[in-house]
Formats: structure tokens, C-alpha cells, sequence
């Protein structure tokens, strides 16, 4: 509904409001339309979610109106008085993409420092708006997608006459997840060249009221911890300055009500669809409105746009639940299983593996690598993976100082023949099945060690920044991915590598952040480029599987799942730590996401032992299963062991892949955490129980489990049978001896 003017007063705005409900939205909520238009003012509506603005026609401005639950129509606000003071009605607004310099001193959504003065005011109005059912993609930019039975989008174009600086704001609505994507078109219409020195992908105004914001921080060996803190006034938010998305700060964020739970009340969530520097910026203003700011991180942006240039920022997608932060995250697991990750394995279920990295590390030779496939295959693991180590010819890859850029099999190493031995390996049988062995192979190829050929011939091909020294980390550089000469290399090295054999699995490596730069924009340059190279290569290899990894969880991000159907979610294989990291990634990322191994103990990090059951119930939880050790290193007891946790694994990875979750209990809240995976349509269940610390000499608490049809009975652990009513308000109770102890419960509907 557009504004009226204060002097209509309560009666005649009122009648204005009813006048105005749009012919498109029907008064019954369940017969919606997904992009409904009245003049200038418009609604985007999914099956529990409406984001309503309008066109100020006086200014020209957007404003919003609502963004939260379904609605058929704007409520009944009240005028905004005369307005005393400094801050004049524009920043009283809830405004869809506001400005910086014209009145409304909050935090803008953008800033374009123009080609003639360098000022950086705008004035942006709307021109026109268009909507279509289904979604364009994103110029080089991994995006949400979609038919036209599954997304609708509403473009709304914006012009600055005086600049000649025009906008599309690209609003999309996925109705069945409640999740409205917006991303930016800005085209240069004038004569000179302009500096885009702040776009941010969304930007929205929430009413007034008291909030909590909800991210993940953490660091390398212990990403995405839950943090939630309340929104106060002024300035707040998280960035990420690292290059990539980063292990600090992940490219996510809710808001949520002070009493939302895991289970009730209202929770928005945010997440960039991107691997670079990101910005969160979180206002609550002097007014009581609190607005929130995604996208790009300024402080590596800076892009020129020439004449007739048009960029396009990243999207955002947001997420509506007024169930809570559970109901938030499985709309985002199914969005983006369905409409987001475009591998085939998205929603299918992994085959268990065994990597050699933390069982051998660098020390190993042709003969040891056929040993460990060899007990790989006799232990029914599917997979066997050779990570770093295995390349470089002139300057070898033995430690982590030099090879990397040089993707030839190291001769040495494998005097028979690299390809030899990948044959042999497949060859081998899996247990007493009939399955070959798979094979996969580790990558780091947007680094370059100095000490490598290709280094030696081409180190401008390496990130720098003039006479500033470059800066090793790991004793590595990164490769400028903004060239199109690095980008062609790497395709081409990879390529011949896996064409040379029969390699059904690659782990993509990234062992460090991004330093020097010629600019502040090849930051973006280098996303692109990175993008162009992952969808070159994906395409022309869609059988194997791909894994993304930046020393564990760095680039655990929307834009990686684009290309990616897995991460390997963090270095940290300590299975009590892995509890709380996977719990935090689920926040926003699917489990089927998740890559999760089993790993020696005592773990090399934090020297803790626990059972093997209880670490491979924690690894169950991901979508991709594997081991992380040397089998000849195992207890007899616990090699006998591993052939039935395969066979759990393989029956439960459905579940985990393609159903929903439910964090029952969270690891920071409770010595019993839980989590409960549900079939997409209802038949199967899947518990996952676990007692951190012993606890004796007290009753044990019941698990109450979500979910379930509270009419229909279920079979536990094919014996006893109750009711899913039963099951959610009574619950079961397990009893547990020690540490680090953990059962999974199999639950089938009758």
C-alpha cells in the first residue's frame, strides 16, 4: 500500500488500505500467487512468507512494507508526524536499497563515486518493473535455479538521471522453501568511468522490535561455532577480509526474535551465494528499525564501471521460518540440495572412503600406497583417495615446501607408472561384494609453490602486489585466477590428470588466504575466474565427485555448492569437536553437504581418545562418510569393526542425504547431544544419540524426538512399535556407560 499523506487521517487511510488490497492475492492465503502486482506496489509470497514494498510516488523510492509471514494484504500503519530533528522521514523509512548522502544517515546498501566530481550521491528512482515466471542466471556468478513452476521473478528497474547510472533490483521467490533471492544489476548509461564502491546484494529494513543476530565464527580447527548476540543500537555485523569466505566469519547470518528457539518463533536468515570477501553489517537506528546490509565486502571492491558496463553482484537468499532456527534450516537444505547444487550426487548417497593423508601424510611410496588400498578394499570400504604427495617432477612434491603448479605424476614415487597403479587399485574388490575399489585424487590447483616449474616460468602468474614482497603461507602463493592464461593452465593440468585414468573422486584443496593484490577489485576478478574454472571443469567431468576444501571449512559457502556437492568441513576430526561443527554448519547447509571422516586417536590436535563407533556415528551425520587413518595401525578389534560400520553407513546415507533434519539437542546446551534425520516422505527415521561425559548415579533424560506424524506408529530398532505422538511428547530414554558414547536408532513408520 502506498503511504498517504498525514492529513488523511485514521478513517480515510483505512478505506485506502482496503481499497488497495491487490486483485492478484486472493483473500484465501493458500491460493496465493507467487508474484503479486497492484500499480506500484508489489508481493512476493511463498507458502509461509510474504516480502511486500511500494513505490514512494513522490520520491520515487522503494519502501518496505512487510517481510515475514503470509499475508494477503498490508496491515494498517500509522503516519509518520512531522518529523523533528536531523533525522527526516527517508531515514524513518524501511527503504529496499537505500542511499548515502541524501538524508538517511543508517548504512547504505551502495556507494558509486561518479566519473565527473567524484561525488558519491545518488538518487535513484523507479522507472518500470517486469515479472516472469522462473529465474535468469547470473553472468558468471553460481545462483540459485529453477523452472518456472518453482521461482518467479520481479525486476525492478531504477534510473539516476543525473548520473545516468541505472539498476535492476532482481527479486526471485521460491514459494514451496519461503525464500526470496535478490541480487543487482548496476549499467553505466553516461560518458565516464564510475567506481562501484559499495554494492551489497540485499539490504532490508526489519520493524521495529528487539533482535538477536546468529552466525558462525570460529577459526581453522574449530569453524562454524554458533554465536548469538542482541542487536543493539548502531553498528554491528561480521566481514570476512581473507579473500574467500573464510573459516572467522561465514557467510551466513540470521536475526531472529529474543525468544525464537531451535523450534519456535520467527527467524530470517541470509546467506550469500559466494566465495570471496563478504560484509554483514547489521544497524539498529535511532529510530528502532534495524536494517540489515549483505554482500560483497567493500573494502576489496572498488570496481570501475566503464560506458555501456553492466555489473552484477552476487545473490543473496532469504529465508523465513516462524518455527524456529530448525524450521530456517531445513528451508535452506532443501533449497539448495534442489536448487542450488547442480551435481548429480547433490541428492545422491556417497560411497564410504578411506584418504591417506593423516594415515601417511608425505612419507609414502608406490609400495605403501598398494598396501593401504589393498586393506582399504579388505575393510568394504568403497573408495580409496591419495591426497597430497603424488605429483612433481623436477622439484618433487615430498613436503609442503615444493610442486605445487606442477601436476605430473612424480616418477619416483611411482616407478611403475602412476596410471599402473590406478589400474591396479580399481581392480581391487570391495569386501566380498563385487564393487571395485574407487579411486580418488587430491588437488591444491590455485596455489603455486616458488619452488615448481611453473613458478620458475611464470611468476607473474602469481598474486602480487608491484614491488611489495609476496607473502608465503604454507610455503605457497596464489595463483591469479583472473587471468585467463592461469585459468586455461589449470583446466588444461587437471584434465590430462584425469583423463589419464579412472578417477571417480577429486578433493580441491585451497591452504590459504588471499594477501597481496594489484587492485582492490581482483579480489572479484579472481572469484570469477575461480567460478569459470569449477564450471569448465564440472561440466566436463559430471561422473566424479567433487569435494571442496580450504584447510578444512574456509570456503564452506553457497558459491562452492554451486559446483561442489560436498566440503570437507573442517580439519578438526576429533569427533567430540566434530559434533559441534557439524551441528553449526547445519545452521544453513544441507548434511548432505558435509564431508565427515573417522580418524586415528589419540587425535593429533587435541590428543583425545574416544570409541571408533562413537566417531563413526559423528561422521554418519554428513552426506559424504570416510576414514582418515592407517588400517595397519588399528586394533584387531576395531578392524573387525569397520566392514559392519560400512554396511550401517550405506543404510543410513539416504536419510542423511535426502531427508530433513531436526537438532533435537545441541552440543553446547546439553551432555546428551541429538539429531534426527527424516525421510523426505516420512517413512524412515534416523536417531542420533550421543552421552559426552559419563554420568552416574541419576536417571537419564528422555529424547524427545520431532518430525513424525504423531498418528502413525513406528518400529524402533525393529522391535518395540509406538506412536509418533509417543515418540514427540513422551520420548525415549537410553542408558549409557562412559565417555563418549552414542548410539544410532533406526526408527521405520508402519
Amino acid at each position: 500500500m502506498r503511504p498517504t499523506p498525514p492529513c488523511y487521517g485514521l478513517a480515510i487511510r483505512l478505506a485506502l488500505a482496503i481499497a488497495e488490497i491487490s486483485q492478484a492475492v486472493l483473500a484465501d492465503t493458500s491460493q496465493v500467487q507467487a508474484i503479486a502486482v497492484e500499480g506500484t506496489s508489489f508481493a512476493l509470497n511463498g507458502a509461509g512468507v510474504s516480502y511486500r514494498f511500494h513505490v514512494d510516488n513522490t520520491t520515487g523510492d522503494l519502501i518496505g512494507d512487510h517481510f515475514g509471514g503470509l499475508v494477503p494484504e498490508n496491515g494498517l500503519t500509522q503516519p509518520i508526524d512531522p518529523i523533528q530533528g536531523w533525522v527526516t522521514l527517508v531515514g524513518r523509512q524501511r527503504r529496499e536499497f537505500p542511499d548515502l548522502g541524501r538524508g538517511d544517515f543508517r548504512t547504505p546498501a551502495f556507494q558509486i563515486q561518479q566519473a565527473s566530481g567524484g561525488t558519491t550521491v545518488s538518487d535513484l528512482r523507479y522507472q518500470s518493473h517486469e515479472a516472469q515466471r522462473g529465474k535468469p542466471a547470473l553472468r558468471g556468478l553460481p545462483a540459485t535455479f529453477g523452472g518456472d513452476d518453482d521461482v518467479s521473478t520481479l525486476v525492478v528497474h531504477m534510473y539516476d538521471s543525473y548520473s545516468a547510472i541505472a539498476v535492476d533490483l532482481m527479486y526471485s521467490v521460491f514459494p514451496e522453501h519461503d525464500a526470496i533471492v535478490r541480487s543487482v544489476n548496476v549499467t553505466n548509461k553516461g560518458n565516464g568511468t564510475v567506481t562501484l564502491s559499495k554494492l551489497s546484494s540485499f539490504s532490508v529494513d526489519l520493524p521495529y522490535g528487539d533482535y538477536d543476530m546468529v552466525h558462525l565464527n570460529g577459526d581453522w580447527y574449530r569453524e562454524a561455532h554458533k554465536v548469538r548476540r542482541r542487536v543493539e543500537y548502531g553498528s554491528q555485523g561480521f566481514a570476512s577480509n581473507a579473500g574467500y569466505s573464510s573459516a572467522q566469519h561465514n557467510p551466513f547470518m540470521s536475526l531472529v526474535d529474543p525468544s525464537t528457539t531451535e523450534s519456535q518463533g520467527e527467524a530470517w536468515g541470509f546467506s550469500l551465494v559466494y566465495t570471496g570477501s563478504h560484509a554483514f553489517e547489521v544497524e539498529r537506528g535511532s529510530e528502532g528499525l534495524t536494517r540489515a546490509v549483505i554482500g560483497v565486502n567493500p573494502l576489496s571492491f572498488g570496481w570501475p564501471l566503464g560506458p555501456g558496463e553492466t555489473f552484477t553482484s552476487p545473490e543473496v537468499v532469504a529465508v523465513y521460518s516462524d518455527q524456529g532456527l530448525g524450521g530456517m534450516s531445513r528451508k535452506f537444505h532443501r533449497l539448495y540440495r534442489k536448487h542450488l547444487m547442480k551435481s548429480k550426487f547433490a541428492t545422491e548417497t556417497r560411497p564410504a572412503l578411506l584418504n591417506s593423508w593423516e594415515g601417511l601424510y608425505f612419507d609414502y611410496n608406490e609400495t605403501t600406497i598398494a598396501r593401504l588400498a589393498r586393506q582399504t578394499a579388505e575393510l568394504g570400504v568403497r573408495m580409496f583417495v591419495l591426497d597430497d604427495g603424488w605429483f612433481g617432477d623436477k622439484y618433487p612434491r615430498v613436503s609442503d615446501n615444493a610442486g605445487l603448479g606442477d601436476w605430473v605424476p612424480n616418477p619416483a614415487r611411482f616407478p611403475s607408472g602412476f596410471n599402473t597403479l590406478i589400474n591396479t587399485i580399481t581392480r581391487l574388490k570391495s569386501g566380498n561384494s563385487s564393487q571395485e575399489l574407487k579411486f580418488g585424487l587430491w588437488f591444491e590447483p590455485e596455489m603455486v609453490n616458488p619452488n615448481s616449474t611453473l613458478y620458475v616460468d611464470h611468476p607473474d602468474w602469481a598474486l602480487n602486489a608491484d614491488d611489495y614482497p609476496r607473502t608465503l603461507t604454507r610455503n605457497e602463493l596464489v595463483l591469479n585466477l583472473a587471468l585467463p592464461q592461469v585459468q586455461d593452465y589449470i583446466v588444461d593440468a587437471v584434465t590430462k590428470i584425469l583423463k589419464s585414468g579412472p578417477i571417480s573422486y577429486v578433493k580441491w584443496d585451497n591452504n590459504r588466504g588471499i594477501h597481496e593484490t594489484p587492485h582492490s577489485y581482483t579480489n572479484h576478478q579472481y572469484m570469477l575466474g575461480v567460478y569459470q574454472v569449477y564450471d569448465r571443469l564440472t561440466t566436463a567431468f559430471p561422473d566424479i565427485i567433487w569435494e571442496g576444501c580450504a584447510s578444512g571449512g574456509a570456503r564452506f559457502d553457497p558459491g562452492i555448492l554451486q559446483y561442489f556437492p560436498q566440503v570437507w568441513t573442517s580439519d578438526d576430526t576429533d569427533a567430540v569437536e566434530r559434533i559441534t561443527i557439524q551441528t553449526g554448519t547445519s545452521l544453513v547447509y544441507p548434511p548432505s553437504a558435509m564431508a565427515a571422516h573417522v580418524a586415528a586417536v589419540p587425535n593429533g590436535l587435541t590428543k583425545r581418545t574416544t570409541p571408533l563407533s562413537f566417531r563413526a556415528h559423528v561422521a554418519m551425520m554428513a552426506g559424504s562418510f570416510g576414514f582418515e587413518l592407517d588400517p595397519a595401525h588399528l586394533a584387531e578389534a576395531d578392524r573387525a569393526a569397520i566392514p559392519d560400520l560400512v554396511v550401517l553407513q550405506e543404510s543410513i546415507n539416504p536419510v542423511v542425504v535426502r531427508g530433513d533434519m531436526w537438532r533435537l539437542n545441541l552440543p553446547d546446551e546439553s551432555n546428551w547431544p541429538a539429531t534426527l534425520f527424516i525421510a523426505e516422505d516420512g517413512g524412515r527415521a534416523v536417531l542420533f544419540y550421543f552421552q559426552i561425559k559419563a554420568h552416574f548415579n541419576n536417571l537419564f533424560p528422555m529424547v524427545k524426538l520431532q518430525g513424525l506424524d504423531p498418528q502413525a506408529s513406528y518400529r524402533v530398532d525393529g522391535s518395540m512399535t509406538m506412536s509418533g505422538a509417543t515418540l514427540m511428547r513422551f520420548g525415549l530414554q537410553y542408558t549409557f556407560e562412559g565417555d563418549y558414547q552414542s548410539r544410532v536408532v533406526i526408527l521405520e513408520k508402519q
